[in-house]
């Protein structure tokens, strides 16, 4: 039976740079990619950039989530946003937000005319904590902030612990 803590070496099939160029980086890159490479298909690397993109998309909205002893409190700064603009659902344990942001600035004077538009949509989901009450949920939109309450359920409520911390 084979070793299960040992972790297969790939191999670089790439031929070997000329004699007579010097590379002084490429030794430290092909280290760098058999190190990643030993973690599997796809690398690590991949695995942890791989979503990079879509974290700094335009229409991704930045959410705040913080746990109290009753409640988890979620909020999210909408500045120029309506509430009529905002939609928040909750299906198969997953909460959304959308929403989208129109923006019209006009300034008419003797000797120009100035026309601004901004507009765009966002959405964002996530699938609520263990131990939420689902059935009271609040959103609440003032001042350009969504805040949505997750209410716990009192067996979550009572389900912490506090661990003692012994000095050695």
């Amino acid at each position: 039976m084979a070793d299960a803590s040992k972790l297969s070496v790939k191999t670089d099939a790439r031929p070997a740079a000329p004699a007579d160029r010097w590379w002084p980086l490429d030794s430290l890159r092909s280290e760098i990619d058999r190190v990643f490479s030993e973690f599997g298909s796809p690398s690590i690397f991949d695995r942890a950039f791989s979503r990079m993109p879509a974290a700094f998309s335009r229409n991704m909205l930045a959410l705040d989530l913080v746990e109290s002893e009753k409640a988890f409190e979620l909020s999210a700064e909408l500045p120029g946003v309506d509430a009529k603009d905002l939609e928040v659902t909750l299906a198969d344990g997953v909460l959304t937000i959308k929403g989208e942001k129109n923006e019209t600035k006009e300034e008419k004077e003797n000797d120009y005319y100035l026309s601004e538009r901004r507009y765009g949509s966002f959405q964002r989901s996530l699938e609520l904590p263990r131990g939420v009450d689902s059935e009271k949920i609040e959103a609440n939109f003032s001042n350009g902030v969504l805040k949505v309450s997750l209410p716990k359920t009192p067996e979550r409520q009572q389900n912490g612990k506090k661990i003692t911390v012994k000095a050695s």
